[in-house]
């Protein structure tokens, strides 16, 4: 079987999403040595692929995600290898392309948390774009052979806000902590070492549902409340999200002992986590929420939010807080800094909680989606 995936989002460019789609490569070439693939990049990350197994190839495909060069010139790179079967790793599926596929449907955000503040662009152009969303996300999913997403929570809203799809399989494959940062303590890089300790955590981007412009306020208000000279060091891309988060935190005078780490390696990452007295994880909305999974593979003890898929993935292995109330979070970020039996049970609860997901499974259940799809009759 000759099988496409669309791995523009691979690595570094895509963020969660580009996890997603690395570990998922890598284990695909892992467990499958009978099919052939071929791999779709940008130029931003043709070189951070590099195969392992010979019937894996890469193929570059410079079309930015979203726009009308992904729409009209993708499909005719894609139609031109003969694929029995592609995955698009993300709802944007080409229109035009009219041959088997598959798609992973991550989450419904734009849908279930529209706010003027997810865009740069005026309200009647975010209306517009909103109704294209809507557009390519029902095509994809009417369309697709079979149609993959990360949580039972991801799933049961693809039903809500697409009713249709309460009468076809939809495959649940969970995500997983990264080979990377398992193991042992991680070595200081400099950057780690540099950073003021004590410190809470948060990894992942600055998106306004991830309300990180909430916890900053609230974590002021708890360390102003405790005397507490402990910081929050937030990793993520310093887009414009990252960038509107620093520079209003600063303009409301809410940025004291608040370090804005920028992007982190593998290695840099395990480091910070290692470093941490708490993960601390206020998102409303999630598809997974990969982060407090990591955090807890590293031992350390997570605070999270209550909200969406959380408590699903991540059990009672967490302390959870209401992330809209900051007395609620205050509680819980006293709790764990002052109480070393409820710290060690986090600790303990998170590793068996993160070892119940692997990679392997992920990629042996999209795998049969893949056969699936390519046996199946329109």
């Amino acid at each position: 079987m000759r099988i496409g995936i669309d791995a523009r989002f691979y690595g570094t460019a895509g963020r969660g999403l580009g996890r997603y789609v690395s570990e998922l490569i890598a284990h695909l070439e892992d467990i499958d040595r009978e099919n052939e693939y071929w791999i779709f990049l940008r130029q931003e990350n043709f070189g951070q692929y590099v195969p392992t197994n010979p019937r894996f190839h890469k193929v570059l495909a410079e079309m930015p995600w979203y726009g009308w060069r992904e729409q009209l010139f993708f499909p005719r790179l894609l139609k031109s290898y003969q694929l029995d079967v592609v995955h698009f790793t993300h709802f944007n599926v080409p229109l035009l392309y009219n041959r088997p596929f598959v798609v992973t449907i991550h989450d419904l955000i734009l849908m279930t948390f529209p706010t003027q503040r997810m865009t740069t662009l005026a309200p009647i152009y975010f209306g517009l774009k909103r109704l294209a969303y809507r557009l390519v996300i029902t095509s994809a999913l009417r369309r697709a052979r079979r149609v993959i997403t990360v949580s039972e929570h991801s799933k049961a809203e693809i039903v809500k806000y697409f009713p249709f799809m309460a009468k076809r399989d939809i495959t649940v494959t969970y995500e997983a902590c990264s080979p990377n940062l398992r193991g042992n303590v991680a070595a200081a890089t400099p950057r780690v070492n540099d950073l003021p300790h004590p410190y809470f955590l948060y990894v992942g981007n600055a998106y306004p549902h991830k309300n990180l412009d909430w916890l900053v306020a609230a974590f002021q208000s708890y360390r102003r409340s405790n005397h507490d000279d402990r910081h929050l060091v937030l990793v993520g891309s310093q887009d414009y999200f990252g960038e509107r988060l620093r520079r209003e935190a600063e303009e409301a005078g809410r940025s004291e002992n608040v370090v804005f780490f920028g992007m982190a390696t593998d290695a840099e990452l395990a480091a910070l986590y290692d470093g941490a007295t708490a993960y601390v994880f206020p998102s409303l909305c999630e598809g997974f929420g990969l982060p407090p999974l990591e955090a807890m593979c590293r031992g350390v003890p997570v605070v999270s939010s209550k909200e969406s898929c959380l408590p699903e993935v991540l059990g009672e292995a967490v302390l959870y807080f209401d992330p809209r109330d900051p007395n609620s979070l205050a509680a819980a970020l006293r709790q764990v800094e002052n109480d070393a039996d409820l710290r060690q049970s986090l600790v303990i609860k998170g590793r068996e909680q993160a070892s119940r997901y692997d990679w392997k499974s992920c990629a042996q259940a999209t795998a049969k989606a893949y056969a699936d799809a390519a046996r199946q009759q329109r």
